[in-house]
């Protein structure tokens, strides 16, 4: 049985997209997954399921959600490991002079062409700086993430993919309950 963490993007932030959270869980748990737990209200659910390809289950999910919400929502899993990766690969973290409550990380649905990975390296919002690592790109914004350019749809655009945000808390908190999950569910 395998751990994932499956993060909505744009649900519940200003009145669009609302689900409640127990509704969500209902409707993971209705697909037999496993161990479903839910994370604050923006679209956050660790569950275990069998399936040993992300890829698939993000097909599964989204036509899942469509079905019972009447509308699209966009999801992207990782596993636990990861997120250990994305964790300590944070650059950010080096730096002591940088605030971890102004650190974001934004998952992308796929590695974007290294043409658009070289176009979006030119670009600087200042103070505001990201670092893009793979399927993550690592944001810190000193002014705040609602105050910054570089969001997920600025990512999206530039990076012709998906994107959703999380704050590092959430990050890590999401990590936490995914290895209790695989803790808890040893043999």
């Amino acid at each position: 049985m395998n751990t994932y963490i499956a993060l909505l993007r744009g649900i519940n932030i200003t009145g669009y997209k609302i689900i409640r959270m127990d509704d969500l869980r209902k409707i993971f748990e209705s697909m037999k997954f496993r161990d479903v737990k839910n994370y604050i209200q923006s679209g956050n659910m660790v569950f275990r399921d069998p399936e040993k390809d992300a890829g698939s289950l993000v097909g599964k999910i989204e036509a899942r959600l469509k079905k019972e919400l009447g509308y699209e929502v966009k999801v992207i899993v990782r596993s636990p490991g990861e997120f250990k990766k994305i964790i300590s690969g944070n650059p950010f973290l080096s730096d002591k002079q940088k605030d971890p409550g102004r650190m974001h990380v934004t998952f992308l649905s796929e590695k974007p062409g290294k043409d658009l990975i070289g176009a979006i390296h030119e670009i600087k919002y200042p103070p505001d700086e990201f670092y893009m690592a793979g399927k993550e790109i690592y944001v810190h914004c000193p002014d705040g993430y609602g105050k910054s350019k570089l969001n997920n749809t600025f990512f999206e655009k530039k990076l012709k993919t998906v994107a959703t945000s999380r704050n590092w808390r959430t990050v890590n908190e999401l990590f936490k309950i995914a290895m209790a999950k695989q803790i808890e569910n040893r043999p």
